[in-house]
């Protein structure tokens, strides 16, 4: 996707969104009109498909945080 920097958090968002939506109608579908069903079968969906995808190594999210000294904090002298 085609996103700006500060949106990069946007596309994986959306993508789980989609996923989960999906992931929902098929459990659903299952539950034949039973709402606690339904709900029970889109959860262990649920946790299969995210289990897979986390164990496979898809759908990583990486940042790198750089910091910088203060002016004013005090020098770290070696001991």
């Amino acid at each position: 996707m085609m996103l700006p920097a500060q949106y990069a958090w946007f596309e994986p968002v959306l993508i789980a969104s989609i996923v989960v939506f999906i992931i929902d109608l098929v459990g659903n579908s299952f539950a034949f009109g039973n709402r606690t069903v339904g709900a029970l079968v889109s959860a262990i969906l649920f946790a299969i498909v995210f289990g897979s995808l986390v164990y496979f190594g898809y759908g990583n999210v990486s940042m790198s945080v750089t910091t910088t000294p203060s002016a004013t904090a005090p020098a770290q002298t070696p001991k």
